[in-house]
């Protein structure tokens, strides 16, 4: 049994044109809706003003460039592959065909990490904007119902030494409260849609899309007229446009800018998402790099134009809380109804993305049991809504779990650092497969190779070093557990390498 066996292309487009089980009912029109709906959401609403007030004031433009444009990078190599190998399996399965079986777990293992922990996250950020939503009514929940019972105690520093580095970092303490349930709710309701069908799933997620970019679009009307009409007033909010650094690295100042670079680049996750989708797609090898780099692009503006406006609008300063564009409107004296309509754009967008998030996932599982590396019953599809629903229904428990006990920080940080290990393995695939596989046919293909994968690997391995420590010792840990399964299970019920073990 070789550790580096490949997948070979043809197999798995085979695979791709069978039937698996999965209904191809997916347009490109749906594909671009899926990306908007897995992008805009906390990173937009939530995290963008915290990343201004903790990270890099109003040059959280630049930071969003930054992103945006290591996105791109690994958006034209996610393309490539998409519509070469439309398979549901996203990285894990274009590794599989590349850098070989050992590779391909490790980062099926690291993808794991990436929707196990995104969806959770966006379910804590969703609850925190409906506890405060709710509270303008008269409503108010319980805290030690909506909020984790772990927090960041931002209070203390500790020093751990690991590998022979030292990290410091904020230790976790208890705060007594019960569980985040708002967050718990969410993560149910949306698993159950999800079961029901991806074709009616995909439609609540038009749905949501459209509104919440109206509203976005209004938003961005607003502002403009703001800092046109009160162009002193923003000007000032404006000023320091690159605040000094305060001596700690990462707080405003360039190491401000890359470290927000990297904390907002939780707001472009989705965009490979859509790629979990292609064996549901109607004409995945056409429609893939559509849904893929047409989000992206279309979030991309959006997210420079917002943010700019945003922090023109108020002061960065103010800005270090749960609804900081809610909060930056009030600044500015938008009207009622507009502020409330901001409310309601959040919390349907953080649900649409919450929704695609934990429709990613059980694909991901889908397709490494399909190969023999996690348990058949992985491979279960519902008879009559052709959906994976053991998987599905797993993911909603975990990600119910992880929802209810941990804080939104720390999800976040474990979201990013997977994703851009993730965006990097691709990158490098695209060179190797270029090399390895020349002649083969891509209705797609990434331009400037090896330019284009060479930065995105730059880029990402730069934001990924912006990184706490103590992330990055999560990130071992989480790798080493997925080690043990690969060599105590995954490695003897290969069907590539046992071809009858499964």
């Amino acid at each position: 049994m070789s550790l580096f066996t490949v997948k070979p292309i043809e197999q798995l487009q085979q695979e791709a044109s069978g039937e698996k089980g999965l209904r191809r009912v997916l347009t490109a029109t749906n594909l671009v809706s899926l990306g908007i709906g897995a992008i805009i959401g906390a990173g937009i609403f939530v995290f963008t003003g915290q990343t201004a007030a903790n990270n890099a004031g109003p040059a959280i433009v630049i930071s969003f460039v930054i992103s945006g444009v290591s996105c791109l990078f690994a958006a034209l190599c996610y393309a490539e592959f998409a519509s070469m190998i439309p398979i549901a399996g996203s990285a894990y399965t274009y590794s599989y065909a590349t850098l070989g079986e050992f590779f391909a777990w490790i980062i099926g293992w690291d993808l794991i990490l990436e929707y196990l922990f995104t969806a959770p996250s966006v379910a804590v950020g969703w609850s925190g904007l409906v506890v405060s939503f709710l509270k303008e009514f008269g409503i108010t929940l319980p805290d030690s119902l909506s909020r984790a019972p772990l927090e960041i105690d931002q209070a203390h520093l500790v020093t751990n030494h690991f590998l022979g580095m030292t990290f410091t970092h904020h230790p976790m303490i208890a705060n007594g409260a019960v569980m985040n349930l708002p967050a718990v709710i969410v993560i149910a309701l949306l698993s159950v849609l999800l079961i029901l069908g991806i074709k009616e799933s995909a439609t609540f997620n038009n749905v949501i899309v459209v509104t919440k970019v109206a509203v976005i679009l209004l938003c961005i009307a607003f502002a403009l007229w703001y800092v046109v009409t009160h162009f002193a007033t923003a000007k000032a909010n404006w000023t320091p446009f690159i605040p000094e650094n305060t001596g700690e690295w990462g707080k405003f100042g360039w190491s401000g800018i890359l470290k927000g670079s990297a904390v907002i680049f939780f707001a472009y996750i989705g965009f490979d998402a859509v790629s979990t989708s292609a064996q549901e797609a109607r004409n995945p090898q056409r429609d893939l790099p559509r849904g893929i780099l047409g989000s992206l692009l279309i979030c991309t503006f959006i997210f420079i134009t917002f943010s700019f406006l945003m922090t023109g609008m108020a002061k960065y300063t103010t800005m270090n809380n749960d609804s900081p564009v809610v909060n930056a409107m009030l600044a500015a004296g938008a009207p009622t109804w507009l502020r409330i309509l901001v409310e309601v754009a959040a919390i349907l967008g953080l649900s649409s993305v919450c929704l695609v998030m934990l429709m990613g996932q059980p694909r991901i599982f889908f397709s490494m049991a399909n190969d023999g590396l996690l348990p058949r019953v992985f491979t279960r599809t519902h008879p009559k809504f052709k959906t994976p629903y053991v998987t599905q229904a797993l993911t909603g428990v975990l990600a119910s779990i992880i929802a209810g006990t941990l804080p939104l920080q720390l999800l976040g940080e474990l979201v990013n650092i997977g994703t851009l290990f993730a965006f990097i393995v691709v990158a490098i695939a695209i060179i190797v497969l270029r090399s390895k596989r020349p002649e083969l046919t891509r209705p797609f293909r990434t331009p400037w190779v090896p330019v284009i994968p060479i930065l995105c690997v730059i880029g990402c391995a730069a934001q990924m070093y912006s990184l706490p420590g103590d992330t990055w010792i999560r990130l071992v840990v989480w790798f080493a557990i997925g080690l043990v399964i690969y060599f105590t299970y995954s490695r003897h019920r290969s069907k590539l390498n046992n071809p009858g073990a499964n």
